[in-house]
């Protein structure tokens, strides 16, 4: 449950922070009137996450009578989810220093067209927030069918997200942003290995694989499946006692490459950055710029 807690933790305040700088940008702006349509485009995007969630869900249990389509369904948007997982965390490392400025210009063509731009582009900005949450949620939850743990943590991290990003508002809070992103940003790797691990296990069981009971090694005896600490595991990265040849090398291959270029060290720039910021009103423009997505430092 963990892992679905961090991944909607994870996206909620990158949505949380993206509408921070809008509400901040019309408030400096003195049009508060148009406030409206920028609840009206992120209520629109929350909505149609949801239902983009529940037709994963619904083509998965009532669409597809075959146990192996089912498989292959799952192998399939496991792969998306990773594929989702690695470009966010590394577009968002590299548009840390630009997005809120993107935004304030997309907002000011926006303004002078009308309220309809005004609320397509408070859409837009969370859109993708909330169909990537809902496909990395479904892949991460798989095997949890009739279990509402993992929706209770993903909705328990959204609520923190929501909850971080209004004390960020109101500066009420101080986080170091670019150490929060760096520290979950490495997590979801982990969990992205994970389901990618999952994955490589569907295709197996749907016959696209083989090696389905090539076993890479067993370890049974030593971490048990019916102990608490195993199931955290198996939650949280997918770690498994005993993975076939396939799944162990999937993660390996992944898990090691991305998490190294992930955490190498950003080429330093002369000028000075923030380390510290709060999305305030007066502050949002060069705080969201410095810290929103931040490049991931070594703590």
């Amino acid at each position: 449950m963990f892992a679905t807690y961090l991944i909607g933790l994870r996206e909620g305040l990158e949505a949380t922070l993206v509408v921070s700088i809008l509400v901040a940008f019309l408030v400096k702006s003195q049009r508060r009137d148009r406030l409206p349509q920028v609840w009206a485009g992120v209520g629109l995007a929350v909505a149609l996450s949801v239902l983009f969630g529940w037709l994963i869900e619904y083509t998965t249990t009532s669409l597809l009578s075959r146990s192996e389509d089912r498989e292959l369904f799952e192998a399939i948007t496991s792969v998306a989810a990773v594929v989702f997982v690695t470009w966010m965390i590394f577009w968002m490392r590299r548009a840390a220093r630009t997005i809120a400025g993107e935004l304030r210009g997309k907002l000011t063509e926006a303004l002078a067209v009308g309220s309809l731009a005004v609320a397509g582009m408070a859409f837009l900005a969370v859109i993708r927030e909330g169909l990537e949450t809902a496909l990395i949620f479904y892949s991460a939850a798989q095997g949890a069918a009739g279990d509402s743990g993992p929706l209770l943590a993903l909705i328990g991290g959204i609520v923190t997200a929501v909850v971080l990003g209004v004390l960020l508002y109101a500066s009420a809070l101080r986080i170091n942003l670019s150490k929060f992103f760096t520290w979950t940003g490495a997590l979801l790797i982990l969990v992205a290995a994970g389901i990618l691990k999952y994955g490589v296990h569907d295709f197996q069981e749907a016959g696209v694989l083989p090696g389905l009971n090539d076993l890479a090694f067993d370890i049974t005896s030593t971490l048990d499946p019916s102990t608490w600490y195993a199931a955290l595991l198996a939650g949280m990265f997918n770690v498994t006692p005993a993975p076939t040849v396939l799944e162990t090398i999937a993660w390996v291959a992944y898990a090691v490459p991305v998490l190294l270029l992930f955490l190498r060290p950003a080429r330093r720039k002369p000028a000075p950055t923030a380390t510290t910021t709060t999305v305030t009103e007066r502050g949002a423009d060069t705080g969201a710029e410095a810290e929103a997505a931040s490049t991931p430092q070594r703590a």
